[in-house]
């Protein structure tokens, strides 16, 4: 923080202090969520690209198990594996060549990773606000301490 949000935060009171620090905190939680929920995006579409390589590498006719939740598998008949299906969200699903479902997975993927750079300079911030609001109230109440 700068010297002059520093100086703001020292004219706080016990209360505004406590109301500051339990917010920050609460910030620093849920950009800790946003940062678990961009490794598991990441970490699905890592799997999809690489399923995708595999797909690429099997010949046509080949029988094999389609997925059709993360539990239910039905036997199935590659019959084209150069077109697939890309879930692009909210249950809408594109059909794309091969190449194209591979490099919509790298481009999500490398938007993902982006993201997540950001977010962790963010939750960085806001973790150093919060500690140094922690820092300010703990010494005003320990201030306070000998006086009561």
């Amino acid at each position: 923080m700068s010297s002059s949000s520093s100086a703001a935060i020292e004219k706080l009171s016990v209360e505004q202090l406590k109301a500051l620090k339990e917010q920050a905190d609460m910030e620093v939680n849920l950009l800790q969520d946003s940062l678990n929920n961009i490794r598991t995006a990441t970490t699905r579409l890592e799997s999809a690209s690489t399923a995708l390589q595999d797909l690429s590498l099997r010949p046509q006719g080949k029988k094999m198990l389609v997925p059709l939740t993360a539990s239910l598998y039905v036997p199935g008949t590659l019959d084209d594996a150069d077109k697939v299906l890309v879930d692009i969200g909210t249950g809408y699903f594109v059909e794309k060549t091969m190449a194209e479902g591979k490099g919509y997975c790298e481009r999500k993927i490398n938007l993902l990773k982006s993201n997540f750079d950001q977010l962790v300079e963010l939750a960085s911030k806001k973790k150093m606000a919060a500690d140094e609001v922690g820092a300010v109230l703990q010494a005003r109440l320990k201030q306070l301490a000998p006086a009561t």
